[in-house]
């Protein structure tokens, strides 16, 4: 489904270089839409609430909740307040991975080999721990504030083993995700290649973030309620985003 609730032009618009990271605040009632400017994309998000950090995405409840093991069009993403901290209102790519996480360092040098800043300056080779840790120190967080995240436009099946399974082709070029937000929500990023593609180059994608403002806050809003378990949330959100 790529229905729009927004009309151009932009807000703003800005490009997130492959392997960087940055962080804002979408706030109520604001639509960010991230690009797969290239095709292969992957961008790992934590989400948590700006006015008060302790209250964070909850992906286990997320899922069982909307009863599903992937996100796409008409999922919202609960907190552990049983609020939505933004929802999917349009998506081209269809699967987006909830399991992935993101590589550290190590796990980094092991899978990509040695790239210091030493030899080969601003591009050297960065992590998705430390890149999040980055963004996450400028809002007064730190390592224990390290959350769960989702990995848009890319996609990992389980099989009836439980053994998961990455689809390299997931996402192509122009591919993209609309998050729209009841409520104002702190997003922390970063786009670097998913845990479990299987190529041993180091090439993580960049994306495009394009922000607008929802033009019809009653009919986004209605799109959120795909379940009533989404109805109930939202009417949590609306209680505290007076």
């Amino acid at each position: 489904m790529t229905a729009l609730f927004h009309s151009a032009p932009s807000l703003r618009e800005e490009q997130l270089p492959g392997g960087a990271h940055t962080s804002l605040i979408l706030r109520k009632g604001q639509i960010l839409r991230l690009t797969d400017i290239e095709g292969g994309a992957n961008v790992s998000m934590m989400m948590l609430n700006p006015h008060e950090k302790s209250e964070r995405l909850n992906l286990p409840d997320t899922l069982k909740g909307q009863h599903t093991a992937r996100l796409t069009t008409g999922h919202c993403f609960y907190s552990d307040m049983g609020r939505v901290l933004a929802a999917i209102v349009a998506d081209s790519c269809g699967w987006h991975d909830p399991f992935g996480g993101v590589l550290n360092a190590e796990e980094t040098r092991d899978r990509y080999g040695s790239g210091p800043y030493q030899a080969l300056r601003n591009g050297f080779y960065r992590n998705g721990v430390d890149n999040l840790l980055v963004e996450m120190g400028k809002w007064d967080l730190g390592l224990e504030d390290l959350l769960m995240v989702v990995n848009f436009f890319s996609k990992v099946t389980v099989d009836e083993q439980g053994r998961f399974a990455f689809s390299v082709d997931n996402s192509r070029a122009g591919d993209f995700i609309e998050l729209y937000a009841p409520m104002d929500v702190l997003l922390v990023l970063t786009a670097l290649q998913h845990p479990q593609d299987p190529a041993t180059d180091y090439l993580p994608k960049p994306v495009q973030l394009s922000w607008y403002q929802a033009d019809d806050r009653q009919r986004v809003s209605e799109a959120m309620i795909t379940r009533g378990e989404n109805q109930r949330a939202f009417d949590n959100t609306q209680l505290f985003a007076l």
